[in-house]
C-alpha cells in the first residue's frame, strides 16, 4: 500500500523484453539509502506496484509480467526516462494523500495542458471502462500521484497540478499516464470489472 505522495524519482537504466513475454526493468532509484529496500519489497514505479527482485547500489531490478505491461505505460519507458518512485508504507507512516494500491486500472492519453496560476491544468482522456469511477472532486492516482479530479466531462477529466507536484514528478512531460481509480468507487461499483 502507498500514499500517493511521491517523494522520489528514478531513472530507467534498462527495459529488456523477455522471449517468454514480460520484461525486466532496472531503475536507479532515489531514496535507496533512506528506505533500505530488499528483494521482495513492493515499490511503486509510476504508480505500478512492482516487487524488487535485485538490488545493486541504487539500481533496483523488477520483473514486469505481460498483464502489467498491457494495462500500464511501463512498456513505453526507455533508458534515461524519469519515473516516479514510492516505497511501500510502513506501519506508523504519515498518510498525506490517499491509499493507493499500485493496482493500475489502465493507461490514458494526456489530451491537453494549460498554465493555471503557479501550476498547470492537465486534461486526460477517460478510458470508457473507467468513466463511471471518475467524479469531480473524487480521487484518482495518476502515475501513482494522489490527485483530486478538478473537473470532468464526456470522455475526459482534469487534474490541477501544483508547483510541488510538477517539481517532484515528470507529469508535465507525459503523453500517456497510468490511472488507478478511487478504491471506494471501485467497491461501490464492484461489478464493473
Amino acid at each position: 500500500m502507498f500514499s500517493g505522495i511521491v517523494r522520489y524519482r528514478g531513472t530507467v537504466t534498462s527495459l529488456d523484453e523477455l522471449p517468454s513475454g514480460g520484461a525486466r526493468l532496472v531503475v536507479r532509484c532515489e531514496g535507496v539509502d533512506a528506505e533500505r529496500p530488499v528483494p521482495g519489497d513492493s515499490i511503486a514505479i509510476d504508480g505500478v506496484c512492482l516487487t524488487a527482485t535485485a538490488l545493486d547500489g541504487d539500481a533496483v531490478g523488477f520483473d514486469v509480467i505481460p498483464e502489467t505491461l498491457a494495462c500500464s505505460t511501463l512498456g513505453d519507458r526507455a533508458r534515461g526516462d524519469s519515473v516516479n518512485v514510492e516505497y511501500a508504507l510502513r506501519v506508523g507512516d504519515r498518510i498525506g494523500g490517499h491509499f493507493v494500491y499500485g493496482h493500475v486500472d489502465g493507461a490514458a492519453s494526456v489530451v491537453g495542458r494549460a498554465p493555471e496560476g503557479q501550476g498547470q491544468r492537465m486534461r486526460i482522456a477517460t478510458p470508457p471502462s473507467l468513466a463511471r469511477f471518475i467524479a469531480r472532486k473524487g480521487f484518482v492516482a495518476v502515475d501513482g500521484v494522489s490527485l483530486t479530479v478538478a473537473q470532468s466531462g464526456d470522455g475526459w477529466f482534469e487534474i490541477a497540478l501544483i508547483p510541488e507536484t510538477l517539481a517532484r514528478t515528470p507529469l508535465d512531460t507525459r503523453s500517456r499516464v497510468n490511472l488507478e481509480v478511487d478504491p471506494i468507487a471501485r467497491y461501490a461499483v464492484h461489478d464493473a470489472f
